[in-house]
């Protein structure tokens, strides 16, 4: 009993020592990048930990408020008209063997139920884009009435008899309950939740009835307002993200509005797994998850990097969603992209609301 004893205390005194190593090389590690030569390093730090839910307050441990604040102020991004331009967009329902014809090339590989999958890889992200060519296929599934829990996005996709999808906007993502979504919810034109007061940087993102994608400003709008809007601009399906980059919070929102492309100081913000919503001028829809925060080694994407993305595959008009842990993507019965959560490796964090893609 003795040397069992005494084996056990090693063991547990050789795992203290490691695990202290560990603490100590990683503070020292976080320090240096804080506090050391490179400013691009510590930009990119700071606005990446901001962006997180949870590791937010790991940049003041080694940085003064005014520092971080400066910091911020130097990868910020221009404020954007965000009045889309409806003409700029024209859903051609003409089937695809047509297109084909007229345009004498192949339009897209698009599956049998008119989806595209493509890999995109970077340096510091892999990404999946989905080409939906109908944006009518896009629509908004959510677990209302809101339950204390979530879905994940499996089970969204599933339960709503459609055959793929992504995480969709704001929600209280607190202990991964996912219950709850914030902000601003229609589904198939009811409105779902409506409490946009108070939040600074509110957007609508989502379709109208004319399938076209919406990206609206409703910073200031109250729940009669919001009734109001919803109504007069014919909103089918639309959830709600974030745009504020202070200290507290740096979340963005409109990537690119009528094929001006934001204009970003630096990298515009810092690099996480992402989210985000587009459409081409035929109407087509990109729906594009990256992944990030150390998955296959990546610290994940940009906004210049979703920008790029973006513009490369002809979006006229993209948002940012809703991104980190929440990122993914589900396709014919199989996860895409997944949470970066090591728990959640095969499946996705709950969620309240998902894009999904019916089939045809």
């Amino acid at each position: 009993m003795k040397k069992i004893g005494r084996f056990l205390g090693r063991a547990l005194l050789l795992f203290a020592v490691t695990v202290l190593a560990a603490a100590v090389t990683l503070v020292l590690s976080l320090n240096m990048i804080c506090n050391g030569p490179s400013e691009a390093a510590r930009e990119l730090f700071v606005t990446t930990v901001l962006e997180s839910g949870q590791l937010k307050f790991v940049a003041s441990l080694f940085l003064s408020e005014e520092e971080i604040t400066e910091i911020v102020s130097r990868t910020s991004m221009a404020q954007m008209d965000t009045d889309i331009d409806t003409s700029l967009i024209s859903v051609d329902h003409t089937d695809r063997e047509q297109k084909e014809e007229t345009q004498g090339e192949r339009v897209a590989n698009y599956d049998e139920n008119g989806v595209e999958i493509i890999e995109i890889s970077s340096r510091s992200f892999y990404a999946k884009l989905m080409i939906v060519e109908d944006p009518a296929q896009v629509r908004l599934a959510t677990t209302y009435p809101w339950g204390e829990y979530g879905k994940q996005l499996s089970e969204l996709v599933t339960g709503s008899g459609a055959a793929g999808g992504v995480n969709g906007g704001l929600y209280q993502s607190t202990g991964n309950m996912g219950g709850s979504p914030l902000g601003v919810v229609v589904s198939q034109g009811e409105i779902q939740y409506n409490a946009p007061e108070g939040w600074k940087g509110l957007y609508l993102i989502g379709f109208d009835e004319d399938n076209i994608l919406q990206i609206i400003d409703i910073e200031g709008q109250t729940k009669a307002g919001m009734k109001e809007l919803i109504a007069e601009r014919k909103i089918r399906d639309a959830v709600s993200f974030q745009d504020e980059t202070s200290d507290a919070n740096n979340h963005f929102t409109p990537l690119v509005i009528n094929g001006v492309a934001r204009e970003l100081n630096g990298q515009g913000s810092g690099a996480n797994p992402r989210t985000a919503i587009g459409q081409r001028a035929d109407g087509s829809v990109l729906l594009l998850v990256t992944d990030g925060r150390g998955a296959a080694g990546h610290l994940g994407a940009t906004a210049s990097d979703l920008i790029n993305i973006m513009m490369e595959y002809g979006a006229v008009n993209a948002a940012n969603l809703d991104g980190g842990s929440s990122s993914c993507m589900y396709y014919d019965g199989e996860y895409e992209m997944t949470s970066v959560t090591l728990y959640y490796a095969n499946s996705s964090w709950r969620l309240p609301t998902a894009f999904v893609v019916e089939g045809r």
